[in-house]
Order: structure tokens, then C-alpha cells, then sequence
């Protein structure tokens, strides 16, 4: 049986709850950057307390996930007004358009090739920017597939939730593409992440943690409580990966043995969405009502 904890957490108020901190990353710089997806903007949260918006050039142009570049920047999707922002550590803040219209850009990540990777999930499409703001596209295989989050696995492939399809797709830096059912029927995959030997991932609908091996072997962890709405993950060692419960207010931890931790945040509506490994090695969530929250990594 799961056990749920209160003690190692805590919540940090950064901004007002009309914000909507929304993704979160470690940057290079020893801060944490946040996306405020209701008010436009991005912002830099140190660890002792100091917090600093950015506002971007649209304010409903809806920044959602970010991710550090290989090139010292922070790079973020713009769901809304379809381009995909950069941000240096020192606050100037630069944006490409897309070349397709209506590609919905929501998952980003740092890919094995110096480049980022990101999603359209309007557009049945991955994209590919390199850092001077180059943009190659790549079609998925699946009409409606509505991909999400990405990461680069282990193998040196990007993987991808499909939403829409039911399953995890997986691309190569060259363009070949292989799609991965899941046995749960609607389990509504969203975030993903890779550890060294797999890649974890969320179920939203189905309130299940998935793992699926790089030769596409899939393992489903379901939930205590099936409505907890599971959405990003982290993987913050090998064989674990920690996740938010956005239906519920806690934050997890599942082991590829299928062990089980909940920790609960102390407002269990504040909405826990993207999910990152701090600078200090603690797990740092952004929380759509206005704040962050800090669960350290060992377990009572």
C-alpha cells in the first residue's frame, strides 16, 4: 500500500494565483525558471527567495513548458501564438514563428544533437530548432495523435506522448518514426521523462505512471486513487521518477518495482503542474495557483 507524507515539503508563494506558474526547469545559472502561462511571461526564482518576471512581447501568447538549451538560455513554447521563446539567464527574451500554422507547441526539450525538440499538438508534428532559430519539422504517422510532452531518451531518440493516440512515439534525429500503443484503453499520456535505462511517464486519464523500455516494452503503475491526475514527471535517478498529482495537490514517487510514495502539498488545490530537479538536488514543482513547491528527495 501507498504511504502519503506531509513533513519534507514546502510551499512557496511567488505570485498571485492569475499567473499560473505552469512549467519549471533548473537553469544554468543555479536558479529555477518558471513559465507564467495565464499572465505571458517567464520568470527566475532563486533559491534563497528572490524572484524576477520577464514579460513577453504577447502577454496571451501562453508559455507552458521550458527546458535549458545547450546554449546557457532557457527555451519555452508558446502554445497560444505558435512560436517558441528563448530567454538568457540575464532576462532578454527573443521568439521564432513557426513555419506551419496552428502546430500548438506545448513539450520542449535539449535533444542528443545541440538542438531543441519540441511538439505541435495542433499540428501532428515534431519540430526541431537549432539555437540560432532554425526550424525543421517532422509528420507523425497518426492523424490526431495530439503529441505532448518529449524528452530524449536513453537511446538517443526523442519519445513523445501521443494524447490523442494512446501511445508513445518515438523519433530519431534522422526523421524515422515508431509508435507504441499502450495497453490501457484512454489513459491520456501527457508528461515524459527518461532516466538512464527507460523513459516514465503520466497517464492523466487513467491515473497510472507508465515506464516503457527503449525496445518499447511498457509497465503501468496505477494509482491509489485513479482521479489524482497525474501530469508531469522527472526522473530523478535511475529506476524511480517522481511526478505531480494535478487532481489531487500531492506529489509522488513511483519505483520500476512499483513502489508507491504520495506527498501530500499543504493546499491540496493549488494545482501542481511541471516538475524539476533543483539546483540543491530537491524536487521543485510550479503550482497554477500562484506558487512553487520544495519535496526533498530522501524518504522519512
Amino acid at each position: 500500500m501507498p504511504s502519503v507524507h506531509t513533513l519534507p515539503v514546502k510551499e512557496f508563494r511567488v505570485t498571485d494565483d492569475k499567473a499560473g506558474p505552469y512549467g519549471i526547469t533548473a537553469g544554468p545559472d543555479g536558479a529555477l525558471w518558471l513559465t507564467l502561462v495565464h499572465r505571458g511571461s517567464v520568470a527566475r526564482l532563486t533559491l534563497d527567495g528572490a524572484f524576477e518576471e520577464y514579460s513577453l512581447d504577447a502577454p496571451d501568447c501562453r508559455p507552458t513548458v521550458i527546458a535549458a538549451g545547450p546554449d546557457g538560455a532557457l527555451w519555452f513554447t508558446r502554445l497560444q501564438d505558435h512560436r517558441i521563446g528563448r530567454v538568457t539567464v540575464d532576462g532578454e527574451v527573443t521568439s521564432f514563428a513557426l513555419p506551419s500554422s496552428g502546430g500548438g507547441p506545448y513539450g520542449i526539450t535539449a535533444g542528443p544533437d545541440g538542438a531543441l525538440w519540441f511538439t505541435e499538438t495542433t499540428g501532428d508534428r515534431i519540430g526541431r530548432i537549432s539555437v540560432d532559430g532554425e526550424v525543421t519539422e517532422f509528420a507523425l504517422p497518426v492523424a490526431g495523435g495530439f503529441p505532448s510532452a518529449i524528452t530524449t531518451g536513453p537511446d538517443g531518440a526523442l519519445w513523445f506522448t501521443l494524447n490523442g493516440a494512446n501511445a508513445i512515439g518515438r523519433l530519431t534525429p534522422d526523421g524515422d518514426t515508431a509508435v507504441h500503443p499502450l495497453p490501457t484503453e484512454a489513459a491520456g499520456p501527457v508528461g515524459i521523462a527518461a532516466d538512464g535505462r527507460a523513459l516514465w511517464f503520466a497517464e492523466i486519464s487513467a491515473g497510472r505512471i507508465g515506464r516503457i523500455s527503449v525496445d518499447g516494452r511498457i509497465t503501468e503503475f496505477p494509482l491509489p486513487d485513479r482521479s489524482a491526475g497525474p501530469h508531469a514527471v522527472v526522473a530523478a535517478a535511475d529506476g524511480e521518477c517522481w511526478f505531480t498529482q494535478w487532481g489531487t495537490g500531492r506529489v509522488g514517487r513511483v519505483t520500476e518495482d512499483g513502489e508507491i510514495t504520495e506527498y501530500a502539498l499543504p493546499d491540496p488545490s493549488s494545482e501542481p503542474h511541471g516538475i524539476t530537479v533543483g539546483p540543491d538536488g530537491a524536487l521543485w514543482t510550479a503550482l497554477e495557483t500562484g506558487g512553487v513547491a520544495q519535496v526533498e528527495r530522501s524518504l522519512p
